[in-house]
């Protein structure tokens, strides 16, 4: 069998400081997906995602209280069901419905969630498999989109984890 030997002769003596620097606790090297750009410009990616998808829960929550608890959807424009005057902007009954012909913003509101929501897990993905954490971190990242103010805190743990193990491991070898 052939016996693998390394490129550099100054890893063999124990004495590298280049990429293969900076053991990981256990004496494991730290190893992650991609270059440390890549890794930043995904956290950075989600962080914007992670604000944006949490903010659209909490209206998302306003609303279905809103509908549920009142019975009131916020619409745009249209005609006031009852008098026939223009209905500018505000809450109007959901059922039955209060405004013809204007934009059920409440229904806006589910729909630009949902699709944030997607592509707020395409970025939880992307820093998942950069990082190469655990599944539990990635359903723990996907449970920010959908458990309201959970978003915010995962964003500012994940961040610091981030920075952390960027800062711990700043030459850890790279996939490619």
């Amino acid at each position: 069998m052939i016996d693998p030997k390394p490129a550099n002769p100054a890893s063999a003596s124990g004495t590298d400081t280049g990429i293969n620097a900076g053991p990981k606790a256990g004496g494991r090297k730290r190893r992650f997906g991609g270059t440390e750009a890549q890794i930043r410009s995904a956290l950075k990616f989600y962080k914007v995602l992670a604000y944006l998808t949490g903010g659209m829960l909490l209206l998302l929550c306003a609303e279905l209280v809103a509908r549920y608890g009142f019975g009131q959807s916020l619409f745009a424009g249209g005609t006031n069901a009852v008098t026939g005057e223009p209905f500018g902007f505000g809450f109007a009954d959901a059922e039955p419905k209060g405004v013809e012909g204007g934009v059920n913003l409440s229904v806006t509101v589910l729909i630009v969630h949902g699709w944030m929501y997607v592509v707020y897990l395409m970025s939880n993905f992307r820093l998942w498999a950069l990082m190469r954490w655990p599944f539990l971190k990635l359903i723990l990242l996907a449970l920010g989109g959908v458990v309201p103010f959970l978003s915010f805190i995962v964003e500012k743990k994940f961040h610091a984890e981030v920075e952390a193990e960027l800062a711990a491991n700043p030459q850890a070898p790279q996939r490619y």
